[in-house]
């Protein structure tokens, strides 16, 4: 850890903050400008850092990345129509991008055939909840679709490589699923114990706020846990920060109705720009430099292969526009992709031009995609309403 280069990457962090502010019309999202800052400071400008002096604290900051979104998500979405189709569309996604991949790897353009495959099928939808949820995007019936197709885009390819491309295996995969499991159980027994009554439940309930901060210290706790339970990063680690996400919700239920707001406080305040700052100074600009058709090649497939299929899928449940915007959304990818160039890298699976054109498109689609989707939303900007106590979660 490099405290020079921490004070680097904070000052970047709030320089993005600021200039956002100041310039509310600008449509590039906080994300490129924290990406962008990290170039900036990287090997190949500034030299200031590198990625590796900042490990920790960005490996912390993905974690949070997934567990927001996963708490961002309710499971009740899979039971609607909005999650039916957003399964749909991604098998659509899945089953084009193994066929194109496939030619891609026929004539020797791809060699890791099932990373770059399962990349072109990913959503970030945790890089995009701040803009939705600034947006009002989140509310109403479109942003039960976003919602459903983003959650299913990271959650599905993120379950798949965790399983295929795990460092540690299938075997481990599955295992860290079922610790998953366990701990769904194990919170829901907590929580009876707590909803009980007694000392604990006492304890708990007067230390949820003030300087003591019970709960919000369990699940930074919950968090760091689970990726301590690797001594690397890869993508077990992030699988259980997304489902951990998901039992958090419904584990805190209405026992703790501000700890939402103190996660974004803790995550987008801190640990979230320290990883994307951390992405931008990893960034190998030299290989996209050096094979920049291969940045826009990879552009194109997440544009036509992730978002193609949703102006199919919604066409009976949502107008053009709206049908647009789900169709950008869909295609906005990039922790996963920084996660699975790492991986293809490491195993020496991947070329390391793929893998930096990989994560350039990725860059590319937040800089783009987002700024479109908010530019068709033909409503003034407001905030996005807040659930209802034990209320569906569209707007948190």
């Amino acid at each position: 850890m490099s405290i020079d280069t921490l004070a680097a990457v904070a000052a970047v962090s709030l320089l993005a903050a600021v200039v956002v502010g100041l310039f509310p019309r600008l449509l590039v999202p906080q994300v490129v400008l924290l990406l962008a800052g990290g170039m900036v400071l990287g090997p190949h400008v500034l030299d200031v850092g590198a990625a590796a002096d900042v490990r920790v604290l960005a490996d912390v900051g993905l974690g949070f990345v997934f567990l927001l979104a996963g708490y961002e998500l309710d499971p009740r979405l899979f039971r609607e129509d909005a999650g039916r189709r957003a399964v749909l569309a991604w098998s659509v996604s899945l089953g084009l991008a193994l066929g194109v991949v496939g030619v891609l790897a026929a004539t020797g353009v791809v060699r890791a055939f099932l990373p770059v495959a399962l990349g072109l099928t990913t959503t970030a939808l945790g890089t995009l909840l701040p803009v939705l949820r600034e947006k009002g995007l989140l509310g109403g019936r479109l942003g039960r679709y976003l919602l459903a197709t983003g959650g299913v885009g990271e959650l599905f390819p993120v379950l798949a490589i965790a399983v295929f491309l795990g460092s540690q295996g299938r075997l481990a995969a599955l295992a860290s699923l079922g610790a998953v499991a366990v701990l769904a159980v194990v919170l829901g027994l907590l929580r009876r114990g707590v909803r009980d009554g007694g000392r604990l439940a006492a304890v708990v309930r007067a230390g949820q706020d003030e300087t003591a901060q019970i709960t919000l210290r369990a699940t930074v706790l919950l968090l760091v846990a689970l990726i301590a339970l690797t001594d690397q990063f890869h993508l077990d680690a992030v699988l259980g920060a997304f489902l951990a996400g998901v039992v958090l919700r419904q584990w805190v239920g209405t026992a703790a109705p501000q700890l939402e707001a103190k996660l974004d406080a803790v995550g987008y305040g801190f640990f979230v720009p320290v990883f994307f700052v951390s992405s931008g100074m990893a960034l190998d600009l030299a290989s996209i430099a050096h094979a920049p058709l291969r940045l826009l090649l990879f552009f194109v497939l997440m544009l036509a292969v992730r978002g193609g299929p949703a102006l199919l899928v919604y066409r009976r449940v949502l107008p053009a526009r709206q049908r647009v915007q789900t169709a950008l959304v869909s295609a906005t990818a990039l922790p996963v992709l920084v996660a699975l160039a790492e991986i293809g890298v490491r195993s020496r699976t991947m070329l390391p031009e793929n893998a930096a054109a990989l994560v350039g498109a990725g860059v590319l689609t937040v800089l783009l995609f987002p700024a479109l989707v908010v530019a068709l939303d033909r409503r003034p900007a407001v905030a996005a309403p807040v659930p209802a106590a034990g209320g569906p979660a569209t707007g948190g």
